[in-house]
C-alpha cells in the first residue's frame, strides 16, 4: 500500500473533487476546508491502491458498486454530537408540538418523527428517552422513530446502541441508571427495549430515490447539517422535507439556521421552548 502523504493534490484536483462531491451529496468544501478534504482524499488514493488522484478519480466516479463513493462519503462526513444537544428542541417537542400534532391525528395513525442526519445515534435516542420522560401521553400513541444517515458505517455505529462516557455526560444520573448499562471499558449500553425503538436507514437528502421513503412525518430533526449545503442544495433540502411532512408537521433546524432564509414553504412558529417551522395545512395554503 502506497504512502497517503506521496499523493498530492492540485488545486484543479481539489475543484475537481468538490464539484463532484458537491453534486453527489450537497455539501460544498470551501477553500477552508482545504487541508480536511486533501488528508482524506491522500489517505482513501493510498487505502485503494490508486497511483495518483487522477487514477483515483476516474475509479470514484465509473465504480459500479458505487462502493468507494460511499466509504469517501463515510471518511468526509463529520459525526459530533451527544445526548440532549440542544434541549430546548426537545422540551419544545413534548410541550408545544406533540399536542398540536395529537390534535389533529386520527385514532389509530402513529406519530412519525425522523431525525436526519442522525449521525451515532444520540439525537434520535435522547428524542425516545424524552418523550418516554417528558410526554404523558406516550403510551397513548403508537410513534415511529426514524434515523437517517449519509455514512453507513456510523449507522452501524448508531444501531449497536454504545455510547462513550463524554455522549452521556450532560443526561442527568438518574437517566443514564434507568436507560443504559455502564461497561468495563467506561462505555454505556443503551437498554435493549429503547435500542430497538428506533429504524436506521441510510438516506441522502439530495436523492429522490431516498427521500420520496419517507412520508406521511409529523416531525423532523435536522439540525446542523444544512450550514454545509449551498443555497440552491438547502432549498431542494426544503422541498425534500416539505413533500415528507403532514399538514401541520413541524421541522426543527440547527441554532444558526433559518428556514425564512431558504424557503418561504413554510410558516415559522414562535414557542415558549424554541422556534421552529411548521408545514401550513391547506387552508393555510389557500389563503396565501
Amino acid at each position: 500500500m502506497k504512502v497517503a502523504s506521496q499523493h498530492a493534490i492540485t488545486d484543479d484536483d481539489f475543484k475537481k473533487f468538490r464539484e463532484y462531491f458537491y453534486r453527489k451529496t450537497g455539501m460544498y468544501f470551501d477553500d477552508g476546508k482545504r487541508y480536511f478534504v486533501d488528508k482524506r482524499l491522500q489517505e482513501r488514493i493510498a487505502q485503494t491502491d490508486s497511483a495518483s488522484f487522477r487514477d483515483y478519480f476516474v475509479m470514484l466516479r465509473f465504480q459500479a458498486t458505487g462502493g468507494e463513493l460511499q466509504q469517501l462519503i463515510n471518511t468526509m462526513t463529520v459525526n459530533e454530537t451527544y445526548f440532549f444537544r440542544e434541549e430546548y428542541h426537545f422540551a419544545c417537542l413534548v410541550k408545544s408540538m406533540l399536542p398540536e400534532i395529537v390534535a389533529n391525528k386520527k385514532d389509530k395513525d402513529p406519530i412519525r418523527i425522523w431525525s436526519m442526519p442522525c449521525s451515532s445515534g444520540e439525537e434520535p435516542f435522547s428524542i425516545a428517552i424524552y418523550l418516554q420522560e417528558y410526554w404523558p401521553q406516550i403510551s397513548q400513541y403508537d410513534v415511529d422513530l426514524m434515523a437517517s444517515d449519509i455514512d453507513t458505517d456510523i449507522l452501524k455505529h448508531a444501531s449497536l446502541g454504545r455510547f462513550s462516557r463524554r455522549s452521556v455526560q450532560n443526561l442527568p444520573a438518574h437517566l443514564k441508571s434507568q436507560y443504559f448499562r455502564e461497561q468495563v471499558d467506561g462505555d454505556y449500553q443503551l437498554i435493549d427495549d429503547l435500542r430497538q425503538s428506533v429504524e436506521f436507514t441510510r438516506a441522502n437528502l439530495t436523492e429522490l430515490a431516498d427521500t420520496r421513503r419517507f412520508r406521511k412525518v409529523d416531525v423532523i430533526f435536522c439540525r446542523n447539517l444544512l450550514i454545509y449545503f449551498d443555497d440552491e442544495s438547502r432549498r431542494q433540502a426544503a422541498e425534500a422535507f416539505y413533500d415528507a411532512l403532514n399538514p401541520g408537521g413541524f421541522i426543527c433546524l440547527g441554532h444558526s439556521e433559518s428556514m425564512s432564509r431558504i424557503s418561504g414553504l413554510f410558516n415559522v412558529r414562535k414557542f415558549p421552548d424554541a422556534i421552529v417551522y411548521q408545514k401550513p395545512f391547506a387552508s393555510e395554503k389557500n389563503k396565501s
